[in-house]
């Protein structure tokens, strides 16, 4: 394995897809928001709730935290599962709360360790959505895994088929330099390759941009 092959692999992509711009979303905190809802659901269904949210001016910290996780539901609807997420919704508003004196930019700009630490405590707040905050919302050079980088790469060797997330975040780490942008990008060209072509079945490998990747 050539100790580049990471960084030839999101040169191949960029140079295909070009920059994604995400996350999408107008403040840190709406982007926090979008990381929790987009748990096992489209971002189609996501933006819906969003929207949904803004319309009613519950999309900041001073007035979602003002709302029970009963009163958040029903904004949420379109999401899925938005009993469930309004809940982990109010855990984040109250680790906020609770550790950073209800300061929404204490959290924003706390170390990236602390931070981390913090919020995989918050119940409903897994690695991967913990790290999409924080690198999303935070600006941290923190790399985010999927399924579509296990996927991608696995499919490659450049993971190993039971790598677990902190394995595979380990790899991508420790081979590629630590910048959030390039971070950010190549998260979501990551996720572009494998939605365009890197599909779960019947994959189009002959018109993958990966396929020129030197191993």
């Amino acid at each position: 394995m050539k100790e580049n092959s990471y960084e030839q692999a999101y040169q191949l992509l960029y140079a295909h897809f070009g920059p994604q711009s995400w996350w999408p979303g107008e403040t840190p905190f709406e982007v926090m928001v979008g990381a929790v809802l987009t748990q096992n659901t489209s971002w189609s269904n996501v933006s819906k709730a969003i929207t949904q949210l803004k319309n009613n001016g519950l999309l900041s910290f001073e007035t979602l935290s003002l709302c029970s996780a009963d009163e958040i539901a029903p904004h949420i609807r379109s999401s899925g599962y938005f009993n469930l997420k309004a809940r982990r919704l109010r855990n984040l508003l109250d680790l906020i709360g609770n550790y950073y004196d209800g300061k929404l930019e204490l959290f924003l700009n706390d170390a990236l360790t602390t931070a981390r630490e913090n919020l995989l405590e918050v119940k409903g707040i897994g690695p991967e959505t913990a790290d999409s905050i924080l690198l999303y919302a935070c600006g941290h050079p923190i790399f985010v895994i999927d399924m579509y980088t296990h996927r991608v790469f696995s499919r490659h060797n450049l993971v190993m088929e039971e790598s677990d997330y902190q394995g595979m975040q380990q790899i991508f780490m420790q081979h590629l330099p630590h910048d959030s942008q390039l971070f950010n990008d190549f998260h979501a060209l990551i996720v572009r390759v494998a939605t365009t072509y890197c599909k779960k079945n019947n994959p189009l490998c002959d018109k993958c941009p990966l396929q020129g990747l030197n191993l």
